[in-house]
């Protein structure tokens, strides 16, 4: 789950990390007087979930009021599209409108999951400001890390260690030990996957400040934090994933592709996807509907693949160990009573109660294209969508 830039500095100021003055505004007039609040001499950025705002129109510098209004005016209700956010872009409902800093310096600094080393990770670089990724393409050597060790929890000679190695000295380093310290007791206290800050700025006057930050958490911890749960923005979220989620079905990710995937097992799911790919097709989706006997799973994953009109055909890849064949027959006989599928479908069953599902989707006279395997599977699926002739 992710959140904006305000909600994440809430956060980070709760937990002591320094961050500028500075309110949300859902108003051009709003952002006027947060403006008038703080000197006039301001910066407002559009909040949206997506990175590469500025370069996108969603940054805007005023030295008024009356230009933070202005440049507001101008970004709330824009469709802003960033590399981030695809050709469709992502309409703003909100800015965030801060004080304006001297900056002398920008570094960048993140804690992570490093899922190799089994353990959260601190990664810090002299190149603040830039996206993270092209600095590891173009520069790796920019790059350094260091692991905390969980029992042992953070230790100041770490910070050390990363504050030296972008440059800094002087109080910088006991500034920078310090708010390191901070991240990542916000990072471990909210069960986050990355807390990033980019650019930390040094100021002219010496301070260190998160100018901009980034919390994603991991979802399979949420039930322990309501407080971050209700910081959640549906309208920044892909309208299928959110109607998956709501249907129990949590594993689903909107594709490119026409080619709709029904899947029970991440592994299997993406060996599905490969075959379709292998195939000359594109899939639509991820789309596990986990280990479950619930035929109701499945009649709610049609539902949630035909909402996507990009999709051609639909391809239901089950292997049954846990999850019996026939209660997945039974829902894909459920989801034919209760809606016009409307596409072809292509079935591959395997597993416990084979024999019994089988024979149900036999006798339910549906017309369903039944592959033994995953190959052909795949190939009776990309033909079915129109993409072999």
């Amino acid at each position: 789950m992710k959140i904006h830039e305000y909600q994440a500095k809430q956060i980070l100021a709760e937990f002591g990390v320094p961050v500028p003055k500075g309110r949300v505004a859902r108003t051009p007039e709003e952002a006027k007087e947060i403006a008038e609040e703080l000197g006039g001499k301001v910066v407002v950025k559009a909040q949206i979930h997506a990175g590469g705002r500025g370069k996108g129109g969603g940054v805007k510098l005023a030295t008024s009021p009356a230009e933070a209004e202005h440049a507001a005016r101008a970004i709330i209700g824009m469709q802003l599209v960033t590399h981030q956010t695809g050709p469709e872009g992502q309409k703003v409902k909100a800015v965030v409108v801060e004080e304006q800093m001297a900056i002398e310096r920008e570094l960048y600094l993140a804690v992570v999951i490093d899922n190799v080393a089994g353990r959260p990770a601190i990664m810090a670089s002299a190149a603040g400001g830039m996206e993270i990724e092209e600095v590891a393409a173009t520069s790796p050597e920019q790059i350094h890390r260091v692991t905390v060790d969980p029992a042992a929890g953070f230790q100041p000679f770490l910070a050390r260690e990363l504050a030296y190695a972008v440059g800094l000295d002087g109080d910088s380093v006991r500034l920078a030990v310090q708010l390191m310290g901070a991240l990542y007791k916000a990072f471990i206290a909210n069960d986050a996957s990355l807390a990033e800050i980019n650019p930390l700025v040094v100021t002219n006057d010496g301070r260190l400040l998160a100018l901009d930050a980034k919390f994603n958490f991991d979802d399979n911890a949420l039930y322990r934090h309501p407080e971050v749960v209700a910081l959640r923005d549906l309208d920044e979220e892909n309208p299928l994933e959110v109607e998956a989620q709501s249907m129990g079905i949590n594993n689903y990710i909107k594709l490119e592709g026409n080619i709709g995937c029904v899947v029970n097992g991440a592994g299997l799911a993406m060996a599905t996807m490969d075959s379709i790919k292998f195939a000359g097709g594109e899939p639509a989706n991820f789309l596990d509907i986990g280990t479950v006997n619930d035929p109701q799973r499945v009649v709610g994953a049609f539902k949630v693949i035909k909402s996507d009109p990009a999709v051609k055909a639909i391809l239901i890849n089950i292997f049954g160990g846990m999850a019996r064949v026939d209660v997945i027959a039974e829902g894909v006989i459920a989801a034919f009573k209760q809606m016009d599928v409307g596409m072809p479908v292509v079935v591959r069953l395997e597993g416990t109660n084979l024999e019994q599902g089988a024979k149900m989707l036999a006798e339910s006279g549906l017309p369903v294209i039944r592959a033994t395997d995953l190959g052909s599977a795949a190939r009776e699926a990309v033909q079915a969508a129109g993409g072999l002739s």
